[in-house]
């Protein structure tokens, strides 16, 4: 029993970080120690109508960001410390990324635009969510009844 509330609590802390880092951080190996091209085909997927449609490495990191973008909007709406510990971390993430964005020339791509796109959304829909979900938890009393 204590061992699965300490895993529980693990992985918490797991998820206490804002998920956008792991695309950004593969894309910075990408570029800076592996030296690739985000237009490089990684696979291809045949259509119905004969065409191929090529997938790109700048492609595959823009869904995976797209998909953990998702994850971090479904993390914002619970309200805890850790909550407004991951907003903080994901606005100095942004930050982080406007910075390279602006300062490196590796990061002057489209996919690397497109992914600071995503963080920015993630710090501005997290507050959002979280400031609603925590207005529909504060009560408000007057004249001896309560109204939410």
């Amino acid at each position: 029993m204590a061992q699965a509330a300490r895993k529980s609590s693990i992985m918490m802390y797991v998820f206490a970080f804002p998920m956008l880092i792991v695309p950004f951080a593969i894309y910075n190996m990408i570029a800076y120690l592996m030296n690739m091209d985000f237009h490089q085909t990684v696979f291809s997927v045949p259509l119905i109508s004969g065409h191929l449609m090529e997938v790109s490495t700048g492609d595959v990191l823009v869904l995976l960001g797209v998909i953990l973008l998702y994850i971090e909007i479904l993390k914002s709406t619970r309200f805890s410390t850790k909550a407004i510990v991951d907003h903080v971390l994901s606005i100095i993430l942004f930050i982080v990324m406007i910075v390279e964005f602006i300062v490196a020339e590796k990061a002057a791509t489209s996919t690397f635009l497109i992914l600071t796109a995503l963080s920015f959304v993630d710090v501005v829909g997290g507050f959002t969510i979280t400031i609603r979900t925590a207005q529909r938890d504060v009560t408000f009393e007057s004249e001896g009844r309560t109204a939410s």
